[in-house]
């Protein structure tokens, strides 16, 4: 999977995997601390939350139905994983916890920040299900959006984290994560992933 937002989660991801614990780092395997080369199974509540500051799956599910309307039952199938500090990732599926491997599933989410933010890979695969916080650009302001560009769109929504949306086939489907600020939709698409079109 690619890496997602503008550069900043590059540097985020590089300190956080490098802030491995002391136990691990003398050679203990002390699982309730967090380990920047292993992905921990989310806890599914608050009373089973083992190591501080990582969020618990009702946590996750709670966060994406108030932020985009997307309903709990939408990620039934999937497992929620943490590798670093608050790089969430989501598994169609079931292994074993801990796992020490490069990646599993999707990149879905970053915690452990002021602002959750969701990834580009989680809104283009789960975007057609959210009800608000939804901006639906034309097709100018979608090839910008697309190509990295920030716009200026008439938006009298939430600020913050945003899905990108155009219509395309009679359906609206999502471009990827924005940032909406101070009347300014910043794309948030990775710029390995930007596109002119």
């Amino acid at each position: 999977m690619s890496d997602d937002g503008a550069g900043a989660d590059d540097a985020g991801d590089a300190a956080a995997s490098g802030g491995e614990d002391e136990a691990t780092a003398s050679g203990g395997d002390d699982l309730r601390q967090n380990v920047g080369r292993r992905f921990a199974r989310l806890p599914a509540t608050d009373a089973e939350r083992e190591v501080e500051g990582r969020a618990t799956r009702e946590e996750v599910l709670d966060w994406w139905e108030t932020r985009f309307g997307i309903q709990p039952e939408t990620f039934a199938e999937y497992t929620f994983w943490e590798k670093g500090a608050g790089k969430i990732w989501a598994l169609a599926g079931e292994v074993v916890s801990p796992i020490e491997v490069e990646a599993i599933g999707m990149k879905f989410l970053r915690t452990r920040q002021e602002h959750w933010k969701p990834t580009t890979d989680a809104v283009q695969r789960f975007g057609r299900d959210a009800s608000t916080n939804v901006i639906e650009l034309d097709a100018a302001q979608a090839r910008a959006f697309a190509a990295g560009e920030d716009l200026e769109p008439d938006w009298d929504g939430d600020w913050g984290y945003l899905i990108a949306a155009h219509e395309i086939a009679g359906g609206v489907e999502p471009i990827g994560v924005g940032l909406f600020t101070h009347g300014t939709l910043r794309s948030m698409v990775p710029k390995g992933r930007q596109r002119d079109l």
